[in-house]
């Protein structure tokens, strides 16, 4: 029996979906007091709308609006041994600096100062090059700083990270606010954008947004296009991870992107189900981060819009929502520094069959090697709209080669690579029953 949630239900199973900040140590942002040594060190600037908090120390900013931008200089120390893709929260406070992220400099600073920081940062840095992150819903100001210290840290990647927070309740009813507080904050990014892009020494800027961060972003940019007639062509790169974005309303925005335009990279999981309560919520027909790209009409959309699409469905993390996938999965981490490092494009970022799986071993203990230039069987693919024929051409000859080879030794298996593997640990998404 199929059982219809009310408003108010879908908001809080959306919440607890998407997930709390239950078990988190609170005061994580009080710098710690003792020299810290074999770790390494995230400088992040901050720019944000969100209200500055001074009733509760380490809080540094609450979930409200503030009716003017906000800036913050943070140093996060990152233990050296540590599973890539994880935010190693303190269990208690203090901290273990060995073991866990640890914060070390926390400045409340005025748009001087922040402007001088950056400015010395790009100085210092090889690439020039910015990486905004925008967050999405249900965060904490220091959730977002943890998560992007750890994106930037485990990408590797040569840029002056920049975070823009907006304000997020960090509770688990606030959905609507939070989506009203990403509305609220257009302006304000629109504006530290432009401001980045007009600066003689920044060469390039990419965008990281996930989740609701991602409608931030993109109204953003529409704005943006409509005000300029096109996107600042400082602004190479945006990468959106799982965007709560209905897909209608996500092919208005990019019509308005005439060219120049940025390279636009496309995070999926149909096993989100953060996405799967939300799409429940607002009655939509799909939301963009849940879309499987190999579908029409996605596929001929993608295609015409020149968007290159990571398919993280299947790709097992610690997150049981698989709405972080993103930056939890190492091999995720590690295409979005590639992308950022020397602006390659993911659509030629080989991810070979010994990083993901080996070699496909038969009954009879036979191996066969598969083309380094294509992934068989791996929970992660990269499907480029203007490749998509030639891989699956690949996918075929692969597997009658395969299935030529294994018959010759008495044995028969399918490997069909335009399959999609299934988690056989994944839930059906609450909101579906």
């Amino acid at each position: 029996m199929k059982l219809g949630l009310s408003p108010l239900s879908a908001v809080v199973l959306a919440a607890f979906v998407v997930g709390g900040c239950a078990g988190k140590p609170t005061g994580v942002l009080i710098p710690f007091s003792e020299p810290v040594a074999g770790t390494d060190t995230v400088d992040i600037l901050v720019a944000t709308t969100r209200d500055p908090d001074t009733a509760e120390p380490g809080m540094m900013f609450s979930g409200a609006r503030a009716t003017r931008p906000g800036f913050a200089d943070i140093a996060v120390s990152i233990p050296r041994d540590r599973k890539i893709g994880e935010v190693q929260w303190p269990k208690r406070m203090p901290p273990d600096p060995q073991t866990d992220f640890v914060t070390i400099r926390a400045d409340r600073i005025d748009e001087d100062m922040a402007v001088r920081t950056f400015n010395e940062r790009l100085s210092a840095s090889k690439s020039k090059q910015v990486l905004v992150f925008v967050h999405g819903y249900n965060n904490r100001f220091e959730d977002a700083v943890y998560r992007f210290a750890q994106i930037v840290h485990d990408s590797g990647a040569d840029v002056v990270p920049v975070l823009f927070t907006w304000p997020s309740a960090g509770r688990l009813v606030a959905y609507t606010y939070d989506r009203e507080s990403a509305n609220y904050s257009r302006d304000a990014l629109e504006r530290m954008l432009t401001l980045m892009a007009t600066d003689g020494q920044v060469n390039q800027i990419s965008i990281l947004a996930h989740s609701m961060g991602n409608w931030l972003t993109l109204e953003t940019l529409r704005q943006m296009a409509i005000r300029n007639g096109h996107i600042d062509p400082k602004i190479t790169d945006v990468m959106l991870a799982a965007p709560d974005v209905d897909v209608d309303v996500f092919r208005t925005q990019v019509a308005v992107f005439h060219d120049p335009k940025p390279r636009f990279t496309l995070f999926v999981s149909r096993n989100d189900k953060a996405l799967a309560v939300s799409k429940r919520i607002w009655g939509s027909s799909a939301r963009l981060g849940a879309i499987d790209p190999n579908q029409e009409p996605y596929h001929e959309q993608l295609r015409a819009d020149g968007i290159t699409v990571v398919d993280l469905t299947g790709e097992k993390t610690e997150d049981r929502t698989h709405h972080a996938t993103f930056a939890e999965s190492p091999e995720s981490v590690k295409l979005i520094g590639a992308q950022l490092s020397g602006g390659q494009d993911l659509s030629t970022f080989e991810v070979t069959a010994s990083d993901r799986v080996g070699q496909i071993v038969t009954s009879t203990g036979t191996s066969i090697g598969a083309a380094a230039s294509m992934v068989v069987t791996a929970p992660m693919a990269i499907v480029d709209p203007r490749a998509r024929d030639s891989y699956q051409q690949q996918a075929d000859q692969f597997n009658a080669s395969v299935n030529e080879t294994l018959s010759s030794t008495g044995g028969l298996v399918s490997v069909d690579g335009s399959s999609e593997p299934r988690n056989p640990d994944e839930e059906v998404p609450a909101a579906d029953h």
